[in-house]
């Protein structure tokens, strides 16, 4: 489910089980409507409330922690992309054909992980991820460029040892660069537990059947129950979007690999 799709149906929801309540409370009998019978009710919502609030503030700052861990990860692994370059034209022309691979490998990986984004220029395999896949750094094509300049690597033949010492810290740096293309693909998965987020929702429709059932019907209430519903979903829409961070409107910037392709071109 999208980020899109979880807030509007917690928002839906939200403004449903208010109207049950709304809808109840003049069928109740009049000793529910007692003020003793209220001032319980607004001790149970004051309870789930505090839950709730903590809860969301724990889903919001693990969801921001993830976000920022994948992005300084996206910028580690750009930094790697332009060290590992800069060791295959220290040595020598030899590393040609592994350079243009390395090349088209990242043109490819930014245009298929940002598709809204203008793609790079230059020729490399294009269509590699469809707009709709929330994995695109998990592909086949792409995984097999970046495989190509690890064999085009493993088929040099040295002349002497500072070109030998070369190609060993080549060979290194192209086995970080996979660990960490990996680290990012699994990173761009979401973390977010689906039980768990349908118990919270299950908590904020409590509360907000509470709301419908001791709110006064007038239309000051009701705006407020909305705007408080508005709110909540937003807060959901917040969580689930930066849990997934390549996809979305909140999404990792593409300036670290964008700079790491400019200095791969010289």
């Amino acid at each position: 489910m999208s980020e899109i799709d979880s807030a509007l149906v917690v928002f839906v929801l939200l403004l449903a089980v208010t109207g049950i309540g709304v809808w109840v409370r003049p069928l109740l009998p009049e000793e529910h409507k007692a003020h003793e019978t209220v001032q319980l009710i607004q001790l149970v919502i004051g309870m789930l409330v505090t839950f709730a609030a903590l809860v969301l503030g724990l889903m919001t700052a693990s969801a921001k922690s993830s976000f920022d861990t994948s992005s300084n990860d996206l910028r580690t692994y750009a930094a790697d992309l332009i060290e590992f370059d800069t060791t295959l034209r220290e040595y020598g022309t030899d590393t040609g054909p592994a350079r243009q691979l390395l090349r088209q490998y990242t043109a490819a990986a930014i245009a298929s992980t940002w598709p809204a984004e203008t793609p790079p220029t230059g020729d490399y395999p294009k269509d590699i991820g469809s707009p709709d896949n929330s994995q695109k750094l998990e592909s086949v094509r792409l995984g097999d460029t970046l495989t190509a300049v690890g064999q085009e690597l493993r088929t040099l033949r040295t002349r002497d040892a500072l070109q030998q010492r070369a190609l060993d810290d080549a060979l290194k740096q192209y086995r970080r660069v996979v660990d960490a293309r990996w680290k990012l693909i699994e990173e761009a998965h979401s973390s977010i537990s689906r039980p768990f987020l349908t118990t919270l929702t299950f908590w904020l429709g409590v509360i907000f059947l509470s709301f419908g059932l001791i709110a006064p019907r007038n239309a000051l209430a009701l705006v407020t129950i909305s705007l408080g519903a508005v709110s909540i979903a937003s807060a959901i829409y917040v969580i689930v979007d930066l849990d997934t961070p390549f996809t979305g409107p909140i999404v990792i910037s593409s300036s670290p690999m964008r700079d790491a392709l400019d200095h791969l071109r010289r």
